[in-house]
């Protein structure tokens, strides 16, 4: 039977490996004498049915070579980029990029993931794979072409959605510890599930971490952000215990204290089901960013009140200003991307209070205000933040949220508020009352600018610039006359 299925698998691989692109490889590695697969993810993928155009050949000798003769088959277009002292060469042509690699063998020194490498055979290469899914190997050459060369028996891991090493997982996560990472990565992005022992050996070479550049921790955070069910991922590190070593400020968001009877909610898994909520909908890296940090600040506010029991006031604002340090220490981009984060983090409670009492004109115009053009972003977020248990008040926020979204709909249309611009500008009150720069400038800015928020005036140059003159009389202020 298992033969059968083999050979099944043989007839499906060839399928695969049709077109001019695996037919030039094939044609060049024979005429080379070199022996050639196709071996990791692009395999992998194959049987996942995960489209990829990402192609990585192993030669067993010189894959620079092999890539060079490769690129002048295909021609003016193909683009051959060699890296001689890694011993690798890539190939892009169109949207295909292949990478060639001599088949190698490696070895660590305990303090650098950086390798020691030899040339090797193909057995050497798939020995130093990450885990037996990703260590399957298709061959190219012409007597053995689409012939799966599986010495871990990654297939049957595949069929059994399990993530494992081909070799002793003490020694790949300990010679190379990002590994940790992307088991945990992979794992999420795949809904895989861990082997026993590899999972035990993460828990127990964890502190090796310590080694590898955030830079690296944090392009696999972003990966298993961008996974179907990212709270997978970020149990997953929690249990064995990387978590606190990479993102403690997340970690301290765990637990329940139960004071005179009153608890309250578990903040941790609390923001795993708002990243979730949020996944469903958004494919967008830093509202998923937004979602895990929006509560980032509870547990620096977090206070015991007799009467109102546990609160977490301001946690928001404390939060916000959280976010610049975790961003710069995790080497997230300290840029607009992080100033978004910052934004909506500070801003996620406004909807919820907006959407627990009346909702008035003026309360939402100084949320589109205050959000501008990321209040869509802001309003997915705070309905992904709504999960309470009480299935009558999470129904009765939700309804509240279509009526502001309703409401900001309405008043944009009518008065323009995203983006702000006052029609009174500061130029235009210094010219009319002769001013320099001084306070009673900015008082004057602030009075018209609230006065079209809560909608005392439309938002019109003539209503605002009346208005303006009404404040300043009232200031002690007179215009210049003409």
């Amino acid at each position: 039977m298992y033969l059968t299925k083999i050979v099944y698998q043989f007839m499906e691989l060839k399928e695969h490996f049709t077109g001019r692109i695996f037919e030039l490889i094939s044609e060049t590695a024979d005429e080379l004498g070199l022996e050639c697969y196709v071996v990791g993810g692009y395999v992998r993928d194959i049987f996942l049915n995960r489209p990829s155009n990402d192609i990585d050949v192993v030669v067993v000798g010189s894959g620079i070579e092999i890539a060079q003769a490769f690129g002048k088959k295909l021609g003016k277009k193909a683009h051959v980029s060699v890296f001689k002292n890694f011993g690798t060469a890539q190939v892009k042509y169109h949207d295909t990029e292949v990478e060639f690699v001599g088949a190698r063998k490696e070895s660590y020194s305990h303090d650098s993931r950086k390798p020691i490498v030899e040339n090797g055979t193909l057995d050497d290469d798939q020995n130093r794979r990450d885990f037996t899914i990703n260590a399957m190997a298709v061959c190219l050459n012409k007597d053995r072409f689409g012939e799966l060369v599986d010495p871990f028996e990654g297939m049957d891991d595949l069929n059994d959605r399990i993530i494992r090493t081909p070799l002793d997982p003490d020694i790949t996560f300990s010679d190379d510890p990002l590994r940790m990472m992307r088991c945990i990565r992979f794992a999420t992005q795949l809904n895989f599930y861990i082997e026993d022992e590899t999972f035990e050996a993460l828990e127990r070479n964890k502190e090796r971490i310590n080694i590898i550049s955030k830079e690296r921790i944090a392009d696999e955070l972003n990966k298993i952000l961008l996974s179907p069910i990212p709270s997978k991922g970020f149990i997953d590190l929690d249990r064995c215990g990387l978590l606190e070593l990479i993102f403690p400020e997340l970690v301290a968001l765990q637990g329940v204290e139960t004071r005179n009877g009153r608890a309250h909610k578990d903040n941790f898994y609390h923001t795993l089901e708002v990243v979730d909520n949020i996944s469903k909908v958004t494919d967008n890296l830093w509202l998923r960013w937004s979602a895990l940090l929006h509560d980032i600040g509870k547990p620096r506010t977090k206070r015991w009140e007799p009467k109102a029991g546990w609160t977490f006031h301001n946690h928001n604002y404390v939060g916000e200003k959280m976010i610049p340090g975790i961003f710069r220490k995790m080497k997230l981009p300290m840029n607009e991307k992080m100033k978004y984060v910052q934004k909506l983090v500070g801003l996620h409670m406004r909807p919820i209070v907006i959407a627990d009492e009346e909702v008035t004109d003026s309360a939402v115009r100084r949320l589109l205000f205050e959000a501008g053009d990321d209040i869509d972003d802001l309003m997915t977020l705070c309905e992904a933040d709504i999960t309470s248990k009480n299935e009558a008040r999470k129904r009765s926020f939700l309804d509240n949220f279509k009526l502001v979204r309703q409401k900001l709909k309405d008043l944009e249309e009518k008065d323009r508020i995203r983006n702000f611009q006052p029609p009174v500008d500061g130029a235009e009150i210094m010219q009319v009352f002769d001013l320099q720069p001084c306070r009673e400038i900015g008082s004057l800015k602030s009075a018209i600018k609230d006065a079209i928020l809560d909608g005392i005036i439309p938002n019109e140059h003539d209503a605002a610039f009346t208005y303006m003159l009404k404040k300043a009389e009232e200031m002690g202020l007179k215009p210049v006359t003409a």
